[in-house]
């Protein structure tokens, strides 16, 4: 189980991180695109995945991790179920979804640790 400020603290903690407002929902951003959003009130955070790593996120468990199921999912987007997830998937899992948007020198300094 993550709560919102642990959330918080670990997409906060990604290089060149900034966390905004977005609809109902606060957003993470790198570069000025979103890998991540969360929703506090319902506990599910949104992160932005390649299709081959939703799969292998999903496979973890797919009642922690799935498919948004709409268009949206599709491309990508993916729902964290911060109640259920524990803290070395999510943080694995957003920094994929870091790495995906980020610029390649940012995601660079992720990937070697």
């Amino acid at each position: 189980m993550v709560n919102i400020d642990l959330f918080r603290q670990i997409a906060l903690s990604l290089p060149e991180v900034s966390e905004q407002p977005h609809f109902e929902k606060t957003s993470f951003r790198v570069n000025k695109k979103i890998f991540a959003t969360v929703d506090v009130h319902t506990r599910l955070a949104s992160l932005k995945l390649s299709e081959i790593d939703q799969d292998v996120f999903s496979l973890a468990d797919n009642t922690i991790i799935y498919p948004v199921p709409n268009k949206w999912g599709k491309q990508g987007w993916t729902i964290v179920n911060l109640a259920k997830v524990n803290e070395q998937l999510l943080t694995d899992a957003l920094k994929t979804a870091y790495c995906l948007v980020a610029p390649k020198k940012l995601a660079a300094m992720v990937q070697r640790g």
